[in-house]
C-alpha cells in the first residue's frame, strides 16, 4: 500500500475549477502512465477483493463509469474476476436496471445490464474517487437489483471532507489516499 500511497502522492494532479468553478479534479493520467504507479495502486484495489490469507472473496468487479473502468478492469483480472461496467444512461445495449443519483456538481443516472450479476456474487466496486457517496450509493442499488452482493468498495482517492461514507452504509470502503 505504501508504494501506491507513494505513486498517487507523486503522480496525481490537482486541476482548479474543472468541470466547473470550486472543483479542483483529480488527473489520474499520469500515474496511469507510469507502469510502477499503476501496477502498485491495482495491487492495492485489489486488496479489498482478498480476505485476510489472500484468497479472493468476489466473484465480480463492477467499475464505475468512466475512470472506473480504467482501474476495475485490471482489477479484476488481478483476482482472476470477470469485469462489469456500470455505464450512464443510455449507453449500454440490452436490458438494464437504471438509478438515479446526485454528484457533489449535479445529477446523474446509472445503469448495469440486468444479467451482468447473477444472484448471489459477490461483487467489488472500484472507482477513482469516493465524493459523496451517490456514485457507490446508486452501484450498490444496481448490484443488489441483480440479486447481487456489494462486498466493499475499492477507490484511489476518498476525498474525506465530502462525507461520502455516510452513503455506504454498512459497507467496507478501502482508500488508496484519503483527503
Amino acid at each position: 500500500m505504501a508504494a501506491a500511497r507513494d505513486a498517487v502522492g507523486r503522480l496525481v494532479v490537482d486541476v482548479p475549477d474543472f468541470p466547473e468553478p470550486g472543483v479542483v479534479f483529480k488527473d489520474i493520467s499520469p500515474l496511469l502512465a507510469d507502469h510502477d504507479g499503476f501496477t502498485a495502486v491495482i495491487d492495492a484495489l485489489a486488496d479489498a477483493g482478498r480476505d485476510d490469507a489472500g484468497d479472493v472473496v468476489v466473484d465480480k468487479v463492477v467499475g464505475m463509469e468512466a475512470r472506473g473502468f480504467i482501474l476495475a478492469a485490471p482489477v479484476a483480472l488481478a483476482l482472476g474476476c470477470g469485469f462489469v461496467p456500470v455505464r450512464k444512461a443510455g449507453k449500454l445495449p440490452r436490458e438494464t436496471y437504471a438509478v438515479a443519483y446526485a454528484l457533489e456538481y449535479g445529477e446523474a443516472t446509472l445503469e448495469l445490464h440486468q444479467d451482468s450479476v447473477a444472484p448471489g456474487e459477490r461483487v467489488l466496486m472500484v472507482d477513482d474517487v469516493l465524493a459523496t457517496g451517490g456514485t457507490v450509493a446508486a452501484t450498490t442499488e444496481l448490484i443488489r437489483r441483480c440479486g447481487g452482493e456489494a462486498h466493499a468498495v475499492s477507490v484511489l482517492l476518498e476525498l474525506g471532507f465530502l462525507d461520502g461514507r455516510s452513503k455506504t452504509g454498512a459497507l467496507p470502503v478501502a482508500s488508496v489516499v484519503t483527503l
